[in-house]
């Protein structure tokens, strides 16, 4: 009894995070298409922010090239997966080989997260030397690199047009199971003793280093998983869609999603959900608001003034760092009240 007591307890919140995911679904199950389409984004998003924590979360590093993999890993899959006519209709300049590829969905997105890791590898190898602030700098650069060199790489991925032609697999429980696939990843890596020895320089890089910790060799690693995991979120992205722009992969995605991770809580994968939920319940209800209501005593639509999201989210993030540092699960992850020792266990390099 007390080795299942035990391991619930470790995996209790690992359990929570994905029955929380798959409610979600099976209750949006019952919305109309338009709420569905919403979930369907926010789950795929929620893949991008768990990639995003595997490194932020247990680096305590900042990291700007998120999107960025994620832009590699959508054109990458949408190459790999759509019809070779229209690959030849909207890219007759591409090579042979690439041109007549066909692969199926799922190979394409892992093939995305794939090429999205193998280019984590290489630039992350001198940038995970650097420290502190030059991190977020050196990513935000690199983000930059990205969407200039797919905005001007007309031959291969059409530059600054639409790429059309994806093929439309991701609905509801699709994007619920690689939502779910994410959580896994990310909580089998955080209790890894790799991920464990990353915050350990997290919270004192010199005396981690003391001890015996390869720091660069673990913030590449996490890097890398990072990458792959946005890399995936990209190609479901893309193929949620059905249509790539070079656009969608820049700053506003990329603050959208570092919101969701600092408000719900940057140290815990619960925070990555948690936060990720808020601000997709938050920003759907701003929309409304923007578009406008008719109320009851009002014989015309009442409508919030244009860019009001933008500003309560701001604001609502500025909140959470000034009175709520760690975010809303401040920095703990949820579990099972019978098993919970203390409230949540809190991921730190006592963990």
């Amino acid at each position: 009894m007390a080795v299942i007591r035990d391991m619930l307890r470790r995996i209790g919140p690992l359990l929570l995070l994905i029955a929380i995911v798959f409610a979600i679904a099976w209750l949006a199950s019952f919305a109309g298409v338009v709420l569905q389409r919403r979930v369907i984004f926010g789950l795929v998003n929620l893949v991008a922010v768990v990639g995003l924590y595997i490194f932020m979360g247990n680096s305590g590093l900042l990291n700007f090239s998120a999107v960025g993999f994620m832009a590699i890993g959508a054109y990458t899959s949408a190459l790999l997966t759509m019809l070779p006519t229209m690959k030849h209709t909207f890219l007759p300049d591409l090579p042979l080989w690439l041109g007549d590829a066909h692969l199926p969905p799922l190979a394409g997105a892992f093939a995305g997260g794939g090429v999205a890791a193998t280019v984590a590898l290489v630039v992350g190898w001198p940038l995970m030397r650097l420290t502190g602030i030059a991190v977020g700098i050196a990513t935000l650069s690199l983000l930059i690199i990205i969407y200039i060199v797919i905005g001007n790489w007309t031959s291969l991925t059409g530059g600054q047009q639409s790429l059309m032609g994806l093929p439309a697999y991701v609905g509801l429980w699709t994007s619920a199971l690689f939502a779910a696939g994410a959580i896994l990843l990310a909580f089998v890596y955080q209790e890894t003793r790799f991920a464990l020895a990353l915050r350990a320089a997290r919270e004192d890089e010199v005396a981690a280093r003391a001890s015996g910790v390869h720091v660069l060799r673990e913030r590449l690693t996490a890097f890398v998983l990072a990458a792959f995991v946005s890399g995936v979120g990209g190609a479901l992205f893309g193929h949620f869609i059905g249509t790539l722009r070079v656009e969608s992969f820049y700053l506003d995605p990329t603050f959208l999603f570092i919101s969701m991770l600092v408000v719900g809580g940057m140290r815990s994968l619960s925070g990555a959900v948690v936060g990720t939920l808020v601000i997709s319940v938050l920003t759907e209800l701003l929309r409304l608001a923007e578009a406008g209501v008719t109320l009851p005593f009002a014989a015309t639509k009442v409508a919030a003034p244009a860019g009001l999201g933008d500003v309560l989210l701001a604001a609502l993030m500025l909140l959470i760092i000034l009175f709520r540092p760690q975010g809303i699960t401040a920095g703990r992850e949820i579990s099972f009240p019978l098993f919970a020792r203390e409230g949540s266990r809190k991921l730190t390099p006592q963990t």
